[in-house]
């Protein structure tokens, strides 16, 4: 380990703590252990490259806070390829792995290359032009925030000039949202799917999000539970005014335009949950599958379902406890059979390889 990025909820005072903790743990290995992505009135933010290039590119990134916490890291960690651990003071902690009593044994696995990498699918996007914040805005996200994220500059790895847009450097590990900017003022969007209209929405709110981010906004406006296993696009409205008000779950492949009617009003833009942008009448947006996945250390092979039921307070039915009890865990005890040990039907008849699996020290060559 070369080098670990700091992002801290200086807001609690438990995190403060954690954060020397692991300070303390990297200056005693000879680790070079950086503060990133600071919110300081003082400190101008800067773009996820710049961050972790002014850290050094750290092999590490170890998160102290919540789940939003843990956005601000996985951004930064990302475009770079490292890891990125969330050690949970937060609320409810989703995304994040550990908790304080755990960050010694975790951060020594982790040096020790006894762990497993859960690669995730992120979010990025092309746009009719480079996003920007109206005068005024930024004043507005300091407060009890800190500072807003700089503009996304385009990305330098694909041709700027295009009819499909400008690349944007962004990348989304829980969704991209375009929602009203003003209370009085619906969003009123055309949808398209592959570059053919869907249908035209005037909502409260639009979301796409991936499948890590089906359990934030998408699923408390009630869109589908994915496996973050899974490659695929989740769109949900919110609050259309329309009866069609049910989700999609689309294909890795496939792209989600969206294009600002004529008459709407601004439409705000929010990439995990921080503004980056603002569209005027006829924009447009395109979303899709991102060139990266974000790296997360795992510690022990936790089953998401269980994380599911675990945070969001799954209760079984009154009715069917009193029917009878359920084992927490059906399993026979013995090796799958083999007309269930395989990963599906084959396209051509003949037998699929066994899927790929995230291997012990680091590895994920199979993203």
């Amino acid at each position: 380990m070369r080098g670990i990025g700091l992002v801290v909820h200086r807001g609690r005072a438990v995190a403060r703590d954690v954060a020397t903790r692991v300070a303390q743990w990297a200056g005693q290995r000879g680790v070079r252990c950086v503060e990133i992505d600071v919110w300081d009135p003082a400190i101008e933010r800067l773009s996820a490259l710049e961050e972790a290039e002014r850290a050094g590119n750290p092999d590490l990134i170890v998160t102290v806070g919540g789940d939003g916490t843990f956005l601000r890291g996985a951004r930064v960690a990302a475009p770079i390829g490292a890891l990125v651990l969330g050690v949970n003071v937060g609320r409810v902690g989703f995304l994040t792995e550990v908790t304080v009593d755990k960050l010694d044994a975790a951060l020594e696995a982790i040096g020790n290359h006894q762990i497993r990498i859960d690669p995730r699918m992120m979010l990025t996007m092309r746009a009719s032009r480079e996003l920007a914040l109206p005068e005024g805005m930024d004043a507005l996200l300091r407060y009890g925030r800190g500072p807003a994220l700089p503009a996304p500059k385009p990305r330098t790895d694909v041709p700027t000039e295009s009819a499909w847009g400008v690349p944007l450097d962004i990348l989304a590990l829980n969704d991209i949202v375009f929602e009203k900017l003003a209370r009085d003022r619906q969003a009123s969007v055309g949808i398209y799917i592959d570059g053919r209209l869907f249908a035209s929405y005037s909502a409260d709110a639009l979301i796409v999000s991936s499948p890590t981010g089906s359990t934030a906004y998408s699923f408390s406006a009630g869109g589908p539970i994915l496996s973050p296993h899974l490659d695929a696009l989740v769109f949900t409205p919110v609050a259309p005014h329309m009866v069609f008000n049910r989700s999609l779950v689309l294909s890795i492949e496939q792209r989600i335009g969206v294009r600002v009617l004529e008459r709407s009003g601004q439409v705000a833009v929010s990439v995990d949950g921080q503004l980056r942008g603002v569209l005027d009448p006829g924009d447009w947006v395109s979303v899709y599958a991102g060139p990266r996945r974000a790296r997360l250390v795992r510690l022990v092979d936790s089953q998401f379902l269980d994380r599911v039921r675990a945070k969001f307070g799954l209760a079984d039915a009154a009715a069917a406890l009193a029917d009878g009890d359920t084992p927490l865990v059906y399993n026979p005890g013995v090796p799958l059979p083999p007309d269930m040990a395989h990963p599906g039907p084959p396209e051509s008849g003949t037998p699929q390889p066994e899927p790929p699996h995230p291997e012990l020290h680091g590895e994920d060559a199979h993203v």
